[in-house]
């Protein structure tokens, strides 16, 4: 992936943020790095999923060096702007631990993962996570959605599922998160997800990557409008 374009990308989302960046801070949750944002009164708290590896390679001072052009990733100050607290974690790290430390700092506690990250955040929950709110961008929801691992067979049944939110790009063309598979899944979850569909932007190369539809390429106000609008 050319470099000029997800410098590109993060000029997007600072341009997102519309103020001056609050600064990252390296937390260790279950011995595993994560990045932190807190507003000085968070109204809210937010878990970041990004997809991929998962391996965000946090340093020791809030820097973040893997999986950069990953669309949460990209646009995790964007979520801090709206005055919520913000935690970009890795694929280690435990998300029960996680949520439980978003909520020492600010209920309610949404978890936002995309691609990969939605498979993270099922194995989460079914494991004990109990996040107030869920919103998966860009999933693995279904077998409609082209994968036998995904969020529907993960949890087994919709009884653990929170209030979800689904955010879907109308062309996305990822194999393994087709927009076919969003109402199986809607349907599956009993009254618990509604789907949003955003439509537009632009979409380059590989169609799995944060440059296509996928990533929600060009359309980041709009996801993370929706995502952070979510309770």
């Amino acid at each position: 992936m050319k470099r000029q374009h997800w410098i590109g990308l993060l000029c997007v989302a600072a341009m997102l943020v519309g103020g001056p960046a609050l600064a990252d801070e390296t937390v260790s949750i279950g011995g595993s790095n994560a990045v932190l944002i807190k507003p000085a009164a968070p109204r809210a708290s937010v878990i970041l999923m990004p997809g991929g590896s998962g391996a965000i390679s946090a340093g020791d001072h809030g820097d973040i060096h893997g999986l950069l052009g990953n669309q949460l990733v990209r646009t995790r100050q964007a979520y801090a702007a709206r005055g919520v607290a913000v935690l970009v974690v890795d694929a280690g790290t435990s998300l029960a631990a996680a949520v439980q430390y978003m909520a020492a700092i600010k209920r309610p506690v949404t978890v936002i993962a995309t691609s990969r990250g939605t498979i993270r955040a099922a194995e989460g929950i079914a494991g004990g996570a109990r996040p107030d709110a869920l919103v998966l961008t860009s999933a693995f929801l279904s077998p409609e959605s082209g994968s036998s691992q995904n969020v529907m067979s993960i949890l087994g049944s919709p009884a653990s599922l929170p209030r979800t939110l689904v955010i879907e790009h109308s062309q996305d063309s990822c194999k393994f998160t087709l927009p076919a598979g969003v109402d199986p899944f809607v349907k599956w979850s009993a009254g618990r997800a509604r789907a949003a569909w955003v439509s537009g932007g632009a979409n380059e190369g590989d169609a799995c990557e944060a440059r296509a539809h996928h990533g929600f390429n060009g359309n980041d106000g709009q996801v993370v409008g929706l995502a952070a609008g979510f309770r």
